[in-house]
């Protein structure tokens, strides 16, 4: 099913075609090297831009619409009962890799209660565990040293995802984009229908 397109799409510097699971004109959607929780996402305009105001109208209203889209289905398919939605614009606010993405974090009751709460989220995302641009450097070179396997480090719990874990989980959730995008059109459909009936 995988890739949604036959050109590369990057991430800053890193090609992450086969990460996307949902493509836009403007936009696309990827899954996380290394997930803060399970089905933590990345929501990005295709043109690698580093901060929100250089940004067109169009991709703004793009990027924000998918990120509704693709928070819908993430909170669906994970069984979340609210979401973190986040940009880090800039440097200074965490950003570790100078192009525009809005994290998507499917939280629950009680997901962090062993990490300090439901705000522990925050000091995830800026520390080094939030560190896009370090982990996908260490793939890199990880790839480039043994055969495109990440590195693992000893000293955190999460471990970085396969390439092809990162597929597989990219397939099924443009899978559930497409149910949720059937389901719509079903709905409005309906709607129409009954309007005139």
């Amino acid at each position: 099913m995988l890739p949604l397109t036959t050109k590369s799409i990057y991430f800053g510097s890193f090609i992450v075609t086969s990460q996307v699971f949902h493509l836009t004109p403007l936009s696309y959607a990827l899954v996380n090297l290394k997930p803060l929780l399970p089905g933590h996402v990345l929501v990005s305009p295709l043109r690698p831009v580093p901060r929100l105001h250089d940004l067109t109208p169009s991709e703004i209203s793009d990027l924000f619409l998918t990120v509704q889209r693709v928070s819908r289905v993430i909170e669906r398919v994970f069984k979340a009962s609210a979401l973190n939605i986040a940009i880090q614009d800039g440097i200074d606010a965490g950003q570790s890799v100078p192009h525009v993405h809005a994290h998507i974090i499917p939280r629950s009751s009680g997901d962090l209660d062993n990490r300090g709460g439901k705000d522990a989220i925050y000091s995830m995302m800026e520390s080094e565990e939030g560190d896009l641009g370090k982990q996908l450097r260490e793939q890199d070179n990880e790839g480039q040293k043994r055969g495109r396997f990440p590195a693992v480090d000893a000293d955190e719990g999460r471990i970085p995802r396969t390439d092809e874990e990162m597929r597989q989980e990219a397939e099924w959730l443009a899978k559930e984009m497409k149910n949720e995008e059937a389901g719509r059109a079903y709905q409005g459909f309906k709607a129409r229908w009954l309007q005139f009936h």
